[in-house]
């Protein structure tokens, strides 16, 4: 589905951040991005979507090669692959209704959006996610009004109103207390598994990404050094992507992480940690 062949970003200061990068990201496929402070996992995300522009290579999203297409045709290409964010990316004085509305900025253009005026088979889809991610009680609260757990759920379902094929995740459990981080990711995975959709998630928490990614690619220094699934994940290459470490203790916390899991349910919905 999504392709990368020999990506590379460099930087007018000359900092090389992505070096040789090769993918392949088939349908449905949730894959996490691990790897310390400055490895490029922000950079690769944003050169998918050309919000950042790679230097070389080509990236394919099915028959479309991205990295070749124009202004207008990109802007088209976007509507296939839907950003979350890590600070929510929300605008504070519109309500969640109208926020998760924004998605559909892309097919309704600016001043009917700018003017409100959403076709109605919009109106119920939103209302349909912001039941499915727990805010169907919040619809007219303002955004600034939320929680850090609520916005990023509201920031889940507006990515979602765009009928992505693609879901490009960065730091989505940055801000948020731990029950919440799993709360949020088991969210996210559950959403990809009921609309058959592949996901790029950047996090820095290895035990998150062990326990809700179906693969886990590890970056340092703009390039691959891990590329597997999470069992094949142990000290060594922990070493490899993060450098020298007592990791021995990784897979007690990853235990006590599944001990902890909750199952979803209504009262947990709402998620906190602002």
């Amino acid at each position: 589905m999504l392709t990368l062949s020999a990506v590379t970003k460099r930087y007018a200061t000359g900092d090389l951040a992505l070096n040789d990068i090769h993918l392949s990201l088939p349908r449905g496929q949730v894959m996490a991005l691990i790897g310390p402070s400055g490895a490029g996992k922000s950079t690769l995300i944003r050169c998918v979507n050309r919000l950042v522009e790679p230097s070389g290579g080509s990236i394919h999203l099915e028959d479309t090669e991205l990295t070749g297409l124009s202004s207008g045709r990109l802007r088209q290409a976007r509507r296939a692959m839907a950003m979350i964010f890590q600070e929510y990316a929300l605008v504070d004085r519109l309500t969640v209704m109208e926020n998760v509305l924004s998605g559909r900025l892309g097919y309704v253009g600016f001043w009917r959006s700018f003017l409100r005026r959403y076709p109605k088979t919009d109106v119920i889809e939103a209302f349909r996610l912001l039941e499915r991610v727990g805010l169907g009680h919040a619809l007219d609260k303002r955004a600034d009004a939320l929680s850090g757990g609520q916005r990023q759920r509201v920031g889940i379902a507006r990515a979602l109103l765009q009928d992505p094929r693609l879901l490009l995740v960065d730091e989505p459990t940055a801000s948020l207390d731990p029950k919440t981080s799993r709360q949020i990711m088991r969210l996210i995975r559950e959403l990809c598994a009921e609309r058959d959709l592949a996901a790029i998630i950047n996090i820095h928490d290895v035990s998150l990404a062990r326990q809700f990614a179906d693969r886990i690619v590890g970056l340092r220094g703009g390039e691959i050094v891990f590329d597997g699934k999470p069992g094949e994940l142990n000290a060594e290459i922990l070493t490899t992507i993060y450098g020298e470490e007592d990791w021995s203790n990784e897979e007690g916390e990853e235990d006590a992480d599944d001990a902890m899991q909750v199952t979803p349910a209504p009262a947990l919905a709402m998620g906190g940690g602002r």
